[in-house]
C-alpha cells in the first residue's frame, strides 16, 4: 500500500512563514518630564535632520554666542574655549566645529547690527551686516579632536567690527542674529 510521506519541520522554520510583525512603540523610550518633553523633541529633532530647519531665535543666539557682557575674559586659561563651547553645547551632530566666535556684548548691541547695510561674509556672500561700533569677543579655532567631548580648541581674544547673520524671526516679528561670521579690524572688507 501506498502512504503519503509527512514532512516533519522545526518550528522555528515554520515562524518564518508567518508575515513580518510591525511593532509601533507606543511610549516615549526617553524620560523626560512633561516641562521639557516638547524642548528634547526639537533638539532630537534638529540633531537628526539633514540642516536647520527650526526658526532662530533671539533666545539661541544668547545662549550660544554671548559670552556675559562685563566679565572678565581669562584669555591666558588655554582651555577656556574648549570649556565654553562643552558647557554651551556647541557642535554639529556631535562633531566638532572648526572655529566658533563669541561677542562679549549685550543682545541689544548685537541686534541692532541686522538693520545696517550688506556687506560680504568671509564665503563671499553679500548677506552679512557689520557694526558700526567696535566690540570685544573671543575666536575660537579647533586645535585637535573630531567629536565632542574630546574638541579642544585655541582662544584668541579680538576687538573689531562684528560681522554677524540675521533671519527674521515671525514670532516676534523682527530681524535677529544668528550667527557670527567674523571679528575683523575695520574696513577690512
Amino acid at each position: 500500500m501506498w502512504q503519503p510521506s509527512v514532512v516533519m519541520y522545526p518550528l522555528s522554520v515554520l515562524l518564518l512563514l508567518f508575515p513580518q510583525a510591525q511593532f509601533k512603540t507606543t511610549h516615549n523610550p526617553f524620560i523626560v518630564s512633561g516641562n521639557f518633553e516638547e524642548d528634547f523633541e526639537d533638539y532630537l529633532t534638529e540633531f537628526y535632520g539633514t540642516g536647520s530647519t527650526t526658526e532662530p531665535t533671539k533666545e539661541k543666539f544668547k545662549r550660544k554666542m554671548i559670552i556675559v557682557p562685563g566679565r572678565q575674559i581669562h584669555i591666558s586659561n588655554e582651555e577656556y574655549c574648549s570649556h565654553a563651547i562643552l558647557f554651551k553645547n556647541i557642535h554639529n551632530k556631535l562633531r566638532c566645529v572648526k572655529e566658533h566666535y563669541f561677542l562679549q556684548e549685550p543682545y541689544e548691541e548685537i541686534r541692532k547690527i541686522c538693520y545696517n547695510s550688506f556687506i560680504k561674509c568671509k564665503n563671499g556672500i553679500r548677506k552679512c551686516n557689520r557694526s558700526k561700533k567696535m566690540m570685544e569677543g573671543l575666536y575660537c579655532k579647533l586645535r585637535r579632536g573630531t567629536t565632542s567631548p574630546d574638541c579642544e580648541y585655541e582662544s584668541f581674544y579680538k576687538r573689531g567690527l562684528a560681522i554677524i547673520t540675521c533671519k527674521w524671526q515671525n514670532s516676534i516679528g523682527e530681524l535677529v542674529p544668528v550667527s557670527i561670521n567674523d571679528i575683523s579690524m575695520p574696513y577690512s572688507y
